[in-house]
């Protein structure tokens, strides 16, 4: 859970880098991690973060987006605090905080971005869909799906009472801002 919390936050790194010409909080923005688990599926959200890029012709340069990894919350309705705990102690917050992509550069349109992402303390190179829409002064970016493996970040996927997520967890974050 903790993973695909701060996998989430990294995506979501990408998506605002689109949408800002400075450095910008985000609020009011939805961070969306689909967690395929047994026998369920697990959703975590977050809706909130803060991105930096410099703003350069159909591009956003020098891209950052850091999320807390305790931003994100689980959907379901029994013991989501349960649900929660599980996911930070997997993305050891007690120890990294934040989950966070950067990036060189995130063009405005569909293209595959390349960056970092950091997760419980391990940084990944990481290639991912992104789609960057233009109307006005208004971005929308969708970023994903992307599949990672919770292991590759270091992280043991969660468990309890016998049932856990799956190894892999899939990361779609959709984020529209002004």
């Amino acid at each position: 859970m903790k993973s695909l919390t701060k996998i989430a936050a990294l995506v979501a790194i990408a998506i605002f880098s689109a949408n800002v010409y400075a450095q910008k909080s985000i609020t009011d923005k939805t961070v969306k991690i689909e967690v395929k688990g047994t026998p369920h599926d697990w959703v975590m959200i977050s809706n909130s973060g803060t991105f930096t890029g410099t703003m350069g012709g159909n591009a956003i340069d020098n891209v950052k987006f850091t999320t807390g990894a305790e931003s994100l919350k689980s959907t379901k309705k029994m013991m989501p605090g349960k649900m929660n705990s599980l996911a930070y102690e997997a993305l050891k917050t007690d120890k990294h905080a934040n989950i966070t992509f950067t990036a060189t550069s995130l063009p405005v349109g569909k293209s595959n971005v390349t960056g970092n992402l950091t997760i419980a303390g391990t940084t990944k190179s990481i290639s991912l869909p992104v789609n960057v829409v233009k109307s006005g002064n208004t971005f929308t970016v969708t970023a994903g799906p992307k599949t990672v493996k919770m292991t590759d970040f270091g992280m043991k996927p969660p468990k309890y009472m016998g049932m856990g997520t799956g190894d892999e967890v899939t990361i779609t974050v959709t984020v529209t801002t002004n």
